[in-house]
């Protein structure tokens, strides 16, 4: 049961819709029987049909025959019977939690096509009505001679001469988009001959602005001098906002990427609440709509009580299992000490620190500081003694480290005929700890204890929940199960 139905992060992406107001999702009647009662509550053989083909389906590689699932699916019910009990559902951080992937899913239900059309056309109007009374857009090309913020008069006074000769040059006949490939220093638009994009006011420098917004189409301008540097300019074009189906594309990514549907949203909901009412909120109306999508689509509707469960069932496991067992560290010595020789190694490992130093008195003075404290503790000791205030005095690789692990480890203490490179700024090596052909308490091996506690309490947990709740299985329905 471990597997089944525990992981956050599936509930978070598994379910497209949720809802506020559960009872039994069962659905009594000739066609639907009951298949299970859970402490007295009656599971319709849709829902177990459900769970099942969804658990078992293709690409699973853990399949489970009917049988077989019945008890993962009991144990999973009876979780969540525990959590409920315990009243885990009238948590605030559960509703708001609940509430949060349920808007997720169901406000999209409250915008259509036509609502984001319109949004589109909103836009573009704003757009086209403030760009063409600035001057509409205009579509240069240039040449620019980059000048510094610190260019000397000498400087400034060459970089005209240069101009000056380039506009000569220009004005006599010269092509301007190859007169750009090779003399601009703005290397983006000069390899395409200068060209810029369509610019409306307010997008580049004020020199640049007034001077382009003055020119005639097909109209060249004198050198100017902007922030940037000297520039010559081309209109090569001018005119009004751009036709909306030249736009309708990039303004509906604009929407998606700003998030304004969201936006589109929230106004039909304020919309919708106030035509209904004074005492309707946009709340109410998500809460209408869920009920609404729930009712036309039972694997919808079981698909919701997996969430709604599966977040009590995260939460119930957490408090009861992964959370206790891991802060329970008098539990996993003792489990430990039951079980130790489920965790022999297969050679020795070294329990310590390998380290480097600037000052060889600094040796034996990492030894002294931490000889005499539980291994737990060594890093923050060092780390307070010898690398306080900014200052690092040593360099520490701290571990339960076996053959391979640590090339400096394997010279000394493993006394295997290998190399090491020293530190920069810590020539001194050292290390500091023990050989153990075992582990001999249950930091040693943390990890792998770790789990089986779980595990073992997981069990325990399951045993005492099979005791609490009553458990009533309808053979003859569960012979009746749909697979597929």
């Amino acid at each position: 049961m471990k597997n089944l139905f525990v992981t956050k992060s599936v509930f978070k992406k598994a379910l497209p819709a949720l809802m506020l107001l559960f009872g039994s999702v069962s659905v009594m009647g000739q066609d639907d029987p009951t298949i299970m009662k859970i402490n007295g509550k009656p599971v319709s053989r849709s829902e177990f049909e459900y769970s099942y083909n969804k658990n078992n389906a293709e690409g699973v590689i853990d399949k489970k025959d009917v049988k077989e699932y019945v008890d993962l699916f009991v144990n999973y019910k009876l979780k969540v019977e525990a959590a409920k009990e315990a009243h885990l559902d009238t948590m605030s951080s559960f509703k708001k939690e609940f509430t949060s992937y349920r808007d997720q899913q169901i406000r999209p239900a409250f915008i259509t096509d036509a609502d984001v059309e319109a949004k589109a056309q909103q836009i573009y109007n704003e757009t086209k009505t403030r760009i063409d009374s600035l001057g509409g857009l205009v579509k240069p090309a240039h040449i620019l001679l980059l000048l510094g913020q610190r260019a000397t008069p000498e400087q400034q006074a060459a970089a005209k001469t240069r101009i000056d000769s380039i506009y000569q040059v220009l004005k006599n006949g010269g092509d301007f988009a190859e007169m750009a490939k090779k003399f601009s220093d703005d290397k983006g638009s000069a390899a395409n001959g200068g060209a810029l994009p369509w610019l409306s006011k307010g997008q580049t420098l004020p020199a640049f602005e007034k001077a382009v917004f003055s020119l005639k189409k097909g109209e060249m301008s004198e050198p100017v001098l902007s922030e940037a540097g000297y520039h010559i300019i081309l209109l090569e074009d001018k005119g009004g906002f751009f036709p909306y189906d030249s736009v309708h594309a990039d303004i509906l990514k604009f929407i998606e990427q700003r998030g304004l549907r969201e936006e589109i949203i929230d106004t039909k909901l304020n919309e919708l609440a106030k035509s209904r009412g004074e005492n309707v909120t946009p709340a109410q109306l998500l809460d209408e709509k869920t009920a609404e999508l729930v009712a036309q689509d039972k694997d919808l509707k079981y698909l919701v009580q997996e969430y709604y469960d599966g977040l009590l069932l995260y939460e119930i496991s957490n408090r009861t299992v992964w959370e206790k067992a891991a802060k329970d560290q008098q539990g996993m010595a003792q489990y430990f000490k039951k079980n130790k020789k489920k965790y022999k190694w297969d050679e020795p490992r070294f329990k310590g620190i390998a380290y480097h130093v600037k000052d060889v008195a600094d040796v034996n003075a990492v030894k002294n500081a931490v000889k005499s404290l539980p291994f737990s503790e060594w890093a923050e000791k060092l780390r307070k003694t010898f690398n306080n205030d900014s200052i690092l005095r040593i360099r520490v690789e701290k571990g339960i480290f076996k053959k391979g692990d640590n090339a400096l480890v394997d010279k000394e203490v493993f006394k295997k005929d290998t190399t090491y490179k020293s530190l920069k700024d810590y020539p001194i090596d050292a290390v500091y700890g023990k050989v153990l052909k075992a582990p001999k308490e249950y930091e040693d091996v943390r990890g792998l204890v770790l789990a089986d506690y779980q595990e073992q309490l997981e069990k325990d947990w399951i045993a005492d929940l099979r005791k609490r709740y009553p458990v009533e299985v309808d053979e003859s329905v569960l012979k009746t199960v749909n697979k597929h």
